[in-house]
């Protein structure tokens, strides 16, 4: 059988449960009666309007059916997130004009497109969209993969973007998708991992087909896959491509999601990437430039069953404070979720299958994921957007949905999980086509709310109402002999809840970035006893009985900044 419908009617089959390995004894908090949170849809009302165009013309061009993602950073620095929606276009250049949205945040619930004189407002098939200042001047720079040729945009302040894409050196001109800036060698210089998919371009797309007679949208096993890109930057503007060199340019690879940890806690970020009908990888950074693949050994590569699923979407957090990072990957309808828990001893188990996350995820088709605390109880919820390639699908499988609406899952403690996407608010619930998923506290007031983008369909913001009725603290690094943004800094915080740490990251998800500064949620809390950070440069600082219900902003030379302190709890 042809591969592509052979993966197309893949049995609904539930994956046998694990034998879990023991865990480190972990110390849950005791958090306050959990609060009434739900989601409002407050797209319309915000002056967000904005349409994805995956350029489909009745074609089925194999690009159409993925989307493109969303970045939630401070573009102009007014201490509030503003919004980065990226876009495709039409095939022949005599189409509709389609350009990316910069949505200025109005300090009031209500967002401004300001796309048009940015700099940003360049019509290209744009996928997915990382943020990091890279040349440690004190703003935010944006990196957009496209199928036209990666793009770069430096920050040169007051929302305005210029496009230094030829003088960087980067010529990524393959099929980019995520992307994530790391220090991977500590010189406090951020670089640059891009996740590359497969082999296309419209004169070489392939014919698939769901019955035979009609074209469908080809799923990568039609394609050979191509190598990610690894680029140091040399400072001065300028980076230098070191995938070889670096170890990590498989051609075999069909990537999608990258993620940022430092897995085996030694202090050197380590990448892991996820790939649709390959084995996933997990880099190990050697703390000499390179990197060694161990996703095998650890368990990351293949299902249970020693298949490569259908990955998509990633992200990293440590879910049930064991003080390690564990992995979490959005897959194909029919594989469920992965729900990779860090051994610690360099394996993973992966406890989807014996869980709630597993079974109820088993018929989606998920590409963003990541944690976040919803309700700031203190331990890490799982977010998931989901929706089919095909619009057909429910013909041949008449349980799988185009449309499906997100999960919610809410951690409870010692590895469990509950679904809760059904209690968030109608709106919450609803159907869609989505591709990319970010989150962010976009009105100041202490939770997390989440963007998500769709398949050319409209891009959606939901408020989070109730999370911040327990208390939390958010930390923005500042760093000096390490990278400006603070990435690969551990921040631990301990309070009387229990102890909590977070990595600053860039990446995850898909095609998407969330805001970098941590946020603890801390029960009813309402003092840190300690907060302590762990720079790249091997700077410790450590800070004492800090008020909780705030953002306090750290510089890695100065401490807590006077004055950056701000209160924003209702």
């Amino acid at each position: 059988m042809n591969p592509v419908v052979q993966r197309l009617l893949a049995a609904f089959v539930l994956l046998p449960a694990l034998a879990l390995g023991a865990k480190a004894p972990v110390k849950a908090p005791n958090p306050a009666p959990a609060p009434k949170v739900t989601f409002t849809d407050v797209t319309a009302a915000s002056g967000v309007k904005f349409t994805h165009n995956s350029g489909r013309s009745g074609k089925k061009y194999l690009p159409e059916s993925l989307g493109s993602g969303v970045a939630i950073f401070d573009a102009d620095g007014d201490g509030w997130l503003d919004v980065l929606l990226i876009n495709g276009r039409d095939w022949e250049p005599k189409g509709r004009t389609s350009l990316p949205a910069l949505y200025h945040n109005n300090h009031n619930g209500t967002f401004t497109n300001v796309t048009k004189g940015s700099g940003l407002d360049v019509q290209t098939y744009g996928m997915g969209v990382a943020v990091a200042d890279y040349d440690n001047d004190g703003r935010e720079d944006i990196y957009i993969t496209s199928l036209d040729g990666d793009r770069l945009f430096h920050n040169e302040g007051g929302g305005k973007f210029k496009d230094v894409t030829v003088a960087s050196g980067i010529k990524n001109a393959s099929f980019g998708t995520s992307a994530a800036w790391l220090d991977y060698d500590r010189d406090g210089k951020v670089d640059l991992f891009v996740a590359n998919y497969v082999q296309w371009s419209r004169d070489k797309d392939l014919w698939c087909s769901l019955d035979g007679a009609t074209k469908s949208y080809c799923t990568p096993e039609s394609y050979k896959g191509t190598s990610s890109k690894l680029y140091r930057n040399l400072g001065n503007g300028r980076f230098e491509d070191v995938s070889q060199k670096a170890g990590v340019a498989d051609p075999t690879s069909k990537s999608l999601g990258v993620a940022v940890l430092d897995y085996n806690g030694d202090g050197w970020p380590d990448l892991f990437v996820a790939n649709d009908t390959q084995p996933n990888k997990l880099y190990r950074n050697q703390g000499n430039g390179t990197f060694k693949d161990e996703a095998l050994e650890a368990g990351v590569a293949f299902s249970e069953e020693g298949t490569a699923r259908g990955a998509m979407g990633v992200d990293a957090a440590d879910y049930d404070r064991s003080g390690r990072p564990h992995l979490l990957v959005g897959n194909f309808s029919n594989e469920m979720l992965a729900l990779y828990h860090n051994e610690g001893s360099g394996v993973f188990v992966d406890e989807a299958p014996s869980s709630t996350v597993g079974q109820a995820s088993l018929l989606t088709l998920t590409f963003g994921v990541f944690f976040f605390d919803y309700d700031l109880d203190g331990l890490p919820d799982i977010l998931t957007a989901n929706g089919h390639l095909e619009e057909e699908i429910n013909r041949v499988q008449p349980r799988i949905q185009y449309k499906q609406p997100p999960l919610l899952f809410h951690n409870l403690g010692k590895g469990k999980f509950e679904s809760v996407a059904s209690s968030m608010g109608r709106d919450f619930g609803r159907p869609m086509v989505a591709r990319g998923a970010a989150y962010g506290d976009l009105d100041n007031d202490g939770d997390l709310d989440v963007v998500f983008t769709t398949n050319h369909g409209p891009a959606y913001v939901f408020r989070n109402d109730g999370g911040n009725r327990n208390r939390w603290l958010r930390v923005k690094t500042v760093g000096t002999k390490s990278n400006r943004d603070g990435l690969g800094a551990v921040v631990r915080v301990t309070s009387a809840g229990g102890k909590q740490w977070a990595m600053v990251r860039s990446g995850s998800s898909y095609c998407s970035q969330s805001d970098t500064a941590p946020t603890f949620g801390l029960g009813q809390d309402k003092v840190v006893q300690t907060l302590e950070i762990e720079w790249p440069s091997g700077t410790k600082q450590r800070f004492t009985n800090v008020p909780t219900n705030q953002v306090v902003t750290v510089d890695e030379g100065k401490g807590i900044v006077p004055g950056a302190v701000v209160k924003t709890a209702r």
